[in-house]
């Protein structure tokens, strides 16, 4: 007979193993991650917080004969903001190809509704950031900050909601959050890589044509292409392009099928999926959403980055999204997602407003000086926040009514 000890000790596991099957366990584990940050950052710990992430340097690689360009010497912060993101920009890479092949976006028809509510959620937001911060040159740079949706963070929240909330408004939000992603992944391209280092990106480019060729030569082992990625990762940050960047790349060359018809991109996607979720997001979000609010005032929350970021995360994803689906709807265009209500559309709108992971990241690409980090790192938690709390209280309140019609438009 198993003592209580025992019992107590598989009780615990029981309870831990049902937690990280939850859907909402990732979201809940970020939340816990940056509200951990954010009292340490607000109490003597922070000296030593800032210290660990800003001034410890880990250096890779090696030189020879002052040779150094296979040298990485970065802070701890720049080492998960650079290196452990790009693993999960290659995860978020093999969703989007796995969704654009085999799921949601495979047809027109499913990919029209979320691809255009993602575009209206990504630009309203920015014209938004953009009209309150037009007079600083330097302020407007962080316009792409309130574009992004944290996947994670939304899916745990809608998660909570159980029955209330239709199957198919998961799948919205899912295919809505990939092609945002999608999105935030060609403006970091194209607008957050500073100069360029053309060797380093030569080597890059030979990289590029090994996964390809890896691809199609048939090759169907994953650790191939995971060692030229990793080539590819250091040739990009070498080169002064974001290197999450490479984590995309390789995942597009991840093969679907192979002859057996087995997927080792859903494989593979499946076996990191724990990681990311679970190490790598709540690790980047504990080291990017310390907030001191030592000196805190209102001028200081009404700073026009902070307002800029606050008022395009809760007001204009809502909004570039909600008319989005109403218009694209109403006019036929697309099918309205299966037992969901025009009210609970709305929410799910509300809740793509939250951006954290992504918005940190951005606005760590956008910005350099401590205190605009701090106005990024308040507006994106309070914009976030806001969208949380309300798309969830919209949600749970909302009328379950699966023959709701057409509102006037």
């Amino acid at each position: 007979m198993n003592s209580p000890i025992e019992k107590a000790k598989q009780t615990i596991l029981d309870s831990t193993s049902d937690f990280f099957r939850l859907e909402a366990a990732a979201g809940l584990l970020l939340m816990m991650a940056a509200t951990c940050a954010i009292i340490i950052a607000n109490t003597p710990l922070n000296e030593y917080y800032v210290y660990f992430f800003e001034k410890i340097y880990l250096t890779i690689g090696f030189s020879a004969n002052d040779f150094d360009a296979l040298v990485l010497s970065k802070p701890l912060l720049l080492w998960i903001n650079d290196g452990f993101m790009a693993i999960f920009f290659f995860l978020v890479g093999m969703e989007i190809k796995r969704e654009f092949l085999e799921g949601e976006l495979s047809s027109r028809t499913r990919a029209l509704l979320p691809a255009l509510a993602a575009v209206g959620g990504m630009a309203v937001p920015a014209l938004i950031y953009y009209y309150m911060n037009i007079d600083s040159p330097i302020a407007i740079d962080g316009w792409a900050i309130p574009a992004a949706t944290d996947i994670a963070f939304a899916l745990g929240i809608l998660a909570l909601l159980g029955s209330r909330a239709p199957v198919s408004l998961k799948i919205l939000l899912t295919a809505v959050a990939v092609i945002d992603d999608l999105g935030a992944i060609v403006i970091i391209a194209l607008f957050y890589t500073g100069e360029v280092n053309t060797s380093a990106l030569m080597v890059a480019a030979v990289a590029f044509l090994g996964l390809m060729t890896l691809n199609r030569t048939s090759v169907y082992r994953v650790a191939p292409y995971v060692i030229i990625g990793f080539i590819l990762w250091f040739a990009i940050l070498k080169s002064g392009v974001h290197a999450t960047l490479a984590g995309v790349i390789t995942a597009m060359f991840i093969p679907m099928r192979n002859k057996e018809g087995q997927s080792p991109l859903k494989h593979l996607e499946h076996a990191l999926h724990p990681w990311v979720a679970y190490m790598i997001l709540p690790l980047f979000a504990f080291a990017n959403a310390g907030v001191s609010f030592e000196g805190f005032s209102l001028e200081g929350l009404l700073n026009s980055v902070t307002l800029g970021i606050i008022a395009g995360l809760f007001v204009g994803k809502q909004v570039g999204i909600f008319l989005i689906l109403l218009v694209v709807i109403g006019l036929g265009l697309s099918p309205k997602p299966k037992d969901a209500s025009w009210m609970q559309l709305y929410g799910v709108s509300i809740l793509c407003g939250v951006g954290f992971t992504m918005s940190l990241f951005i606005g760590e690409l956008a910005f350099e000086t401590r205190e605009q980090a701090d106005a990024v790192r308040t507006g994106v938690i309070a914009g976030s926040l806001l969208s949380a709390v309300f798309g969830y209280l919209i949600l749970y309140f909302a009328p379950r009514n699966k023959r709701a019609g057409m509102p006037s438009i």
